[in-house]
């Protein structure tokens, strides 16, 4: 794997040099830790750039963060599922892909599977989307997981209220295979 492509949230940089996001956003802000910046307006950072920006500074870290995400798919089509789980199995940066059809499976699996990453259909059967998003946002011990949207009903109502409930974006399906690797962090 090439170590110099793995993306950090502003959550996992801080908590590698012990610090507030907020300093972290403002180092971004200001130019001096470069960042990315994802189609949803999120910062990214290199795990190299972070690593450098701690060392020229002297700032003691914690642990070295593995960087590697683990996406947990949540969606009620299982051609959909199947598809997403082969195109991420093997790009560098994801270290694990699980499937689940749908929001009670998801919501047993966070606590299994630990995802860094729910990539998440919003009009599912039972527990939809937007309440699968509210209950993992509304509990501590979930609430860092990144939420990725994706609909077949875009409409403003949706991503609107998809974003209200704590999810970072809402991609379109279908999907657009830059926008949802751009999203997720990691390289095309």
């Amino acid at each position: 794997m090439d170590n110099d492509r793995i993306y950090l949230t502003p959550v996992e940089v801080s908590k590698f040099l012990m610090v507030s996001t907020a300093s972290v956003r403002s180092w971004a802000a200001k130019g001096v830790l470069p960042a990315t910046t994802t189609v949803g307006g999120h910062r990214r950072f290199l795990k190299k750039d972070v690593e450098g920006f701690a060392q020229m500074r002297g700032i003691a870290v914690a642990e070295q963060p593995s960087g590697l995400v683990r996406v947990l798919i949540v969606d009620d089509d299982v051609q959909l599922g199947g598809y997403l789980f082969e195109l991420l199995s093997d790009i560098p940066g994801i270290e694990a892909v699980k499937v689940v059809s749908d929001g009670f499976e998801a919501g047993q699996q966070v606590h299994v599977f630990k995802p860094t990453v729910v990539l998440l259909d919003l009009m599912m059967p039972g527990m939809d989307g937007f309440d699968v998003c509210a209950s993992l946002k509304s509990n501590s011990e979930t609430q860092h997981i990144r939420v990725i949207a994706m609909t077949g009903y875009a409409s403003k109502e949706n991503l609107s209220k998809i974003k209200e409930a704590g999810a970072e974006c809402c991609l379109a399906k279908p999907l657009d295979k830059g926008n949802l690797f751009t999203a997720l962090g990691v390289p095309l």
